[in-house]
């Protein structure tokens, strides 16, 4: 989701909710600890240099209970740090604290920010000699009985 697409759905919402893919919630009583720009830039497998920009937010949950984060505040958070995004409308990522820090892409399902996993995946395939089919099988999610896995 580009930062448009979230200031817009913040704008129309009254509660700030984030659900992971599965339907876990995050725990309402979250704050919002970075907003930032970050760069990517790197070489991939096959040799070409890459630059990778997104803005981030950090989520981070405390034994905090009594202070919930509102749209209006986040709004805030991400007018004070648009000089930051070099008022670009980049893709958002949130980071989330699981058993280790993880990345994800934000989706809107009418009432609540949706954290969507992220996948790795090869930016190289022509050069690296991978087979089409075997691409397309590794960047669908692997089900059983799918041959992926």
């Amino acid at each position: 989701m580009k930062l448009s697409a979230f200031k817009n759905h913040l704008n129309n919402i009254t509660e700030l909710n984030f659900v992971l893919e599965n339907g876990t919630k995050v725990p309402a009583h979250f704050h919002i600890t970075e907003a930032g720009l970050t760069t990517k830039h790197f070489v991939d497998c096959g040799g070409t240099e890459r630059t990778e920009k997104n803005i981030s937010f950090q989520l981070w949950v405390a034994n905090d209970y009594e202070h919930k984060l509102s749209p209006q505040k986040l709004l805030s958070i991400i007018n004070i740090a648009d000089k930051l995004f070099s008022y670009t409308d980049l893709e958002v990522e949130i980071e989330y604290q699981m058993d280790t820090i993880g990345r994800f892409g934000v989706d809107f399902n009418g009432s609540e920010f949706v954290l969507i996993s992220k996948t790795t995946d090869c930016l190289a395939k022509d050069k690296c000699g991978i087979p089409t089919e075997v691409a397309e099988k590794s960047t669908s999610r692997c089900e059983p009985n799918s041959g992926c896995c």
